[in-house]
């Protein structure tokens, strides 16, 4: 693992394993790095160059009090790019992940990205304006926030349960995959992780998805219960002059965890389309 040290002074930690064409990872709230592995290994293992950093806040990174906003999580990255020369680059975003990556797209990408990924993502907006009457209602988001305040560790604890889909008939709560979901999550900074539902759920993409022209692939379980397909991946598309849409029916938020096999495959048969 290295250390990046921005140019206000936040250490971003990030992984950099092997060599040829980069694929950068950009990981969902409120975890780290660490939940790409099944990705990382898999692509590492088909020759590519395989790089995911920490969000500011999160993981390893410096637990930050300020800059937890889409426009510096952008930049926290493109600084990260141009030390390590990453250019040519498959961009992959999962849930905020995927806000982080269309605005670094968008406003940094035009010489250094190739591809663009959006799992689950959050793009273009998630709570419920006059322009976007269907989105989440505030009262939802200041639940999240609420909760992460009273008893962060209780709340992280439930969380992966509607995450994973583990709450739908037949399914069976995997232990392991809820503890590490768990364990990201408590890595992180307590105010980093409230400011960033703000950051991930407010946020307007709309233009930043607009003036990406790299092909864009938009992936999205139909059962996703934590950014619900109808208003994001359902919009994002029609905003995207050169977008694809893959739906992938009863699959959860999680499901680069849950269903990475499929997930896994699909991917690399883009990047190599």
């Amino acid at each position: 693992m290295g250390l990046l040290k921005t140019k206000d002074g936040t250490d971003i930690s990030y992984k950099d394993w092997g060599s040829g064409q980069p694929i950068v990872f950009h990981h969902g709230w409120p975890l780290s790095s660490d939940d790409w592995d099944a990705q990382m290994l898999y692509f590492l293992g088909k020759g590519y160059r395989v790089i995911a950093h920490d969000r500011r806040g999160h993981g390893r990174s410096s637990q930050t009090s300020t800059g937890h906003d889409m426009d510096t999580y952008a930049a926290d990255f493109a600084e990260l790019a141009a030390a390590l020369d990453v250019r040519n680059a498959i961009h992959i975003g999962h849930s905020t992940g995927g806000g982080e990556a269309a605005r670094y797209v968008a406003q940094y990408g035009r010489d250094r990205v190739a591809k663009l990924v959006l799992i689950g993502a959050v793009p273009p907006i998630m709570v419920k304006t006059a322009a976007n009457p269907a989105g989440l209602p505030i009262e939802v988001l200041d639940s999240l926030r609420s909760q992460l305040a009273a008893n962060r560790s209780e709340f992280y604890w439930n969380f992966p349960i509607p995450f994973y889909g583990f709450n739908r008939e037949g399914a069976a709560v995997s232990e392991a995959v809820r503890v590490n979901w768990w364990r990201q999550s408590m890595m992180g900074g307590a105010k980093a992780q409230y400011d960033c539902i703000k950051a991930f759920s407010e946020t307007d993409f709309t233009e930043d998805l607009k003036r990406i022209d790299v092909p864009t692939l938009v992936m999205h379980g139909d059962d996703d219960q934590i950014v619900p397909i109808a208003d994001s991946a359902l919009l994002s598309i029609k905003l995207l002059k050169n977008g694809s849409l893959k739906i992938y029916e009863n699959y959860p938020h999680g499901m680069c965890t849950t269903q990475a096999d499929i997930v896994n495959a699909d991917l690399l048969d883009f990047i190599r389309s």
